[in-house]
């Protein structure tokens, strides 16, 4: 079964969008928790099925929050390279791509 890693930038991302949102709304980062876990788990069951958003990465949004997953297909995993806020600084993870 295929595993899925997350960089250590990439968990800090995803920490500090649930920080923001129970700052703006109690529980409101739980509900972020679980709709990433949700985006997880299709990435897991049909790492494919999105369509390359650079040459190496893909890209699931979130369905709830303007977020997405980019992530790579690796030959034994799925590196998650950022938990990206679709609307600030596109591309600013391209440095983090395992080539």
């Amino acid at each position: 079964m295929i595993e899925i890693q997350l960089l250590e930038i990439a968990t800090t991302e995803l920490d500090e969008a649930v920080t923001y949102y129970n700052s703006e709304h109690a529980g409101l980062g739980d509900d972020f928790i679980l709709e990433f876990v949700r985006s997880l788990e299709r990435i897991k069951a049909y790492p494919q099925a999105w369509q390359p958003f650079t040459q190496d990465t893909r890209r699931c949004q979130l369905r709830r929050f303007p977020y997405g997953i980019i992530y790579q297909l690796l030959e034994t995993k799925i590196l998650i390279i950022a938990i990206s806020h679709m609307h600030r600084e596109p591309g600013y993870w391209k440095d983090r791509i395992t080539p």
